[in-house]
């Protein structure tokens, strides 16, 4: 099975779908940015669309842009509704965007404004020089060595000019083992994760100028602590909808995420990158 294939049967299957809709909530699917340990996961996964928005300014109804792995669409909606572009949701997951399709109905947003498309980001399906920005959150890992450059190679050919892509992605520190990361890989299911120095170099080899990268490790390490205390606060509730052999792995999985940032064998941060 191919790493798209892994990614779409995983977000696909019915113990994925209520977890995280039960943990994360129904709109965002990423890693928050806290102030405070008062902040609920839904209040700093908001802030992160908020920072990751102004980065992207001037945004206005003549701007159109692609999320890279929307996932439930919350990301897309703050964008459309707030500054009033319109915006491309390209997902491999047919069940979350079937919920995505709903909540922009319910939110008042229709096709014309949010376009939801079952789909990869290795492949985007549109012309060259279609859009005005780009935009992704931790989605780009699950692509795989081969499927992250691609997804960088699409990016920069749909780009316009002057095109900015923004995103987050959970990485790996240059210094750290192949041993010392396997369980972090284990959760995810895949081999390897980029670098921060990877992302840059690639991407500059591809033609993309790198404006700016934020280091935020400390945020994923607190975020991935917030989401196991969570998972075991609710567990009795979840174990009604979410197997109980999902469980155990996602908190297995959760807790070396988490030993990984404090040793620092991961990394996390926001990258901002334009075509010329």
């Amino acid at each position: 099975m191919d790493v798209e294939q892994i990614a779409k049967t995983y977000y696909n299957s019915s113990d994925s779908d209520n977890y995280y809709r039960m943990i994360y909530g129904e709109e965002d699917l990423h890693v928050g940015i806290y102030n405070s340990d008062d902040d609920t996961i839904l209040e700093a996964q908001r802030r992160t669309v908020k920072y990751l928005a102004k980065k992207l300014l001037p945004l206005d109804e003549t701007k159109i842009g692609i999320d890279l792995g929307a996932g439930y669409g919350g990301a897309c909606r703050y964008l459309a509704k707030t500054y009033g572009c319109k915006v491309v949701a390209l997902n491999v997951s047919e069940k979350e965007n079937e919920f995505h399709r709903r909540a922009n109905e319910k939110a008042g947003l229709d096709e014309s404004q949010i376009r939801v498309i079952d789909g990869s980001y290795m492949d985007i399906p549109f012309p060259d020089n279609t859009f005005d920005f780009a935009w992704s959150q931790d989605a780009i890992l699950h692509g795989g060595v081969e499927g992250r450059t691609k997804v960088l190679e699409e990016t920069f050919r749909v780009l316009k000019s002057g095109g900015k892509f923004v995103f987050t992605d959970p990485m790996e520190s240059i210094t750290a083992t192949k041993e010392q990361l396997q369980p972090i890989y284990n959760r995810v299911k895949v081999k390897s994760m980029a670098t921060p120095e990877w992302y840059k170099k690639t991407a500059e080899s591809i033609g993309f100028e790198v404006l700016d990268y934020d280091n935020w490790l400390p945020q994923m390490t607190k975020h991935y602590q917030r989401i196991l205390n969570s998972t075991i606060e609710k567990e009795s509730e979840l174990k009604k909808v979410v197997s109980d052999e999902y469980l155990e792995h996602s908190k297995v999985g959760l807790q070396h995420w988490v030993n990984g940032g404090k040793n620092g064998y991961m990394a996390w941060g926001a990258f901002l990158m334009q075509k010329p």
